[in-house]
Formats: C-alpha cells, structure tokens, sequence
C-alpha cells in the first residue's frame, strides 16, 4: 500500500511506532450490490479506504479514493459510522491506529477496475453473497450502511 508523503516523513520521526491517523471508507452500493476491492497487503477483499490527506475534507477524501482505487465515480448519500479501529500492524512493521469516517455513496458512472497499485482486484458482490475472504471491519461498515435509518452508528461507551 502506498505511504503517504506526509505519512513517509512521520515515520522518518518515529519509525515503526504507532500513528494515529484519519481515514474515511466507503461502502459504494449500485441497487442490489456492494463494490469491493481485494487488497494488495493482506489478499482479503474491502470496502474502499484511505488517508486524509493534511487539510484534506472526509467527504472529497472518500470520493477521491473511490476513483483513485476503482475508477468510478459515486455520490455521497450519507455518513453511517464513526469509530477507531484498533492497533493495526502492517506487513512492514508499521503500527497505526485510525478515527475512520464510514460512508454509504451511491454508484454514478465508470467501469470498475483496479486503478492504483493498492490492490489486486475490484468487483461488484451481491449484497447476500458478500465473499468469506471480506475484513471483518468491512463486514461491520456495509452492515452499518445498509441499515434503514439515517442515523450514523458510533461505538456506545461501555
């Protein structure tokens, strides 16, 4: 997966250790089916997801990566989800934590294909036919996004 630039320089600061960084993800839907990539870093299929950049809005960030990592063009319908994800460990050693902003977008135009050298693959699955290989973080977006209410889903403290 493609570092940052601004992301590069960080690591140059303090190396492995854990970052926490903003991120945004998208579960991109046509009718009756979910848009998927499979990732280069770990084989299993997602939703799309990024980096802000510095400065950078949720809402352009998530459209930009949809067509930086599919080639296709959405509209936002909403935001679904707010949360943290744990410590994740890549396979380089670099640990990061994000506040990921989850949307459901509404697919507009293009053909899908894999347009950046971040994954391996992108495809449409039905909606019940989600593959076994999809992340678990994904599993949980796409169920948040396709519940029928506007309202975001955010962890409940505990």
């Amino acid at each position: 997966m493609p570092i940052p630039d601004f992301v590069r320089a960080l690591r140059g600061h303090v190396g492995h250790d854990p970052l926490w960084l903003s991120g945004v993800s998208v579960v991109v839907a046509d009718d009756e089916r979910i848009l998927l990539t499979r990732r280069k870093d770990n084989g299993l299929w997602a939703i799309v997801s990024g980096i802000l950049e510095p400065g950078e809005q949720p809402g352009p960030a998530a459209l930009r990566e949809v067509h930086e990592e599919t080639g296709v063009d959405a509209l936002l319908v909403r935001i679904t989800g707010v949360e943290s994800t744990g410590p994740i460990t890549y396979p380089n050693g670099d640990v990061a934590q994000y506040l990921d902003v989850c949307f459901l977008a509404r697919y507009v135009a293009g053909k899908p294909h894999v347009a950046d050298d971040e994954n391996l693959d992108v495809a449409w699955f039905d909606v019940d036919a989600l593959p076994k290989e999809l992340t678990e973080t994904s599993r949980a977006r796409i169920a948040h996004a396709l519940r029928d209410t506007s309202e975001a889903w955010f962890q409940s403290p505990t």
